[in-house]
């Protein structure tokens, strides 16, 4: 491939995986590929509050049953997801959605595996920001991405 097109392809990866909002940057969106037998999937992303006043995520929008904000509790070394209603995002701060903590539960694929190489399109929706459309690289899980 010559470097022209590489350029560009690079340039078009970033810009599907940055959103950006009034006072809100969102980065690094993205969803572990799944098992053909999985029931979920988790989506993870930052997002960086660059205003002045503290803002909240209250929810997400995608094409699925059901999409819920979560993080992960450890109860004598088991993981168990926790529904949360809300994400705050401080002034000033980046808030990271990563394996082990806050996430995105993409739920009910019922025979739809999340496939490397898709993408999912979903809307974020902020308290003070409104809504960020963005979208979700789905990538191979490695050891990389292991937390």
């Amino acid at each position: 491939m010559k470097p022209l097109k590489l350029a560009a392809l690079a340039a078009f990866t970033l810009m599907a995986s940055t959103a950006q909002a009034e006072n809100v940057s969102i980065e690094n969106a993205r969803a572990f590929a799944t098992a053909p037998t999985a029931m979920a999937g988790g989506g993870f992303l930052t997002i960086t509050n660059t205003g002045d006043q503290d803002d909240t995520l209250i929810g997400i929008r995608a094409d699925f049953p059901r999409v819920e904000l979560h993080t992960t509790e450890f109860t004598d070394g088991v993981a168990r997801m926790m529904h949360l209603d809300a994400i705050p995002v401080p002034a000033g701060e980046a808030v990271s959605l990563e394996p082990g903590g806050l996430h995105v539960m993409f739920m009910g694929l019922r025979g739809n595996p999340l496939e490397e190489g898709e993408t999912i399109p979903a809307t974020l929706i902020f308290e003070n920001a409104g809504e960020v459309e963005i979208t979700f690289d789905i990538v191979k899980r490695d050891m990389a991405h292991s937390n």
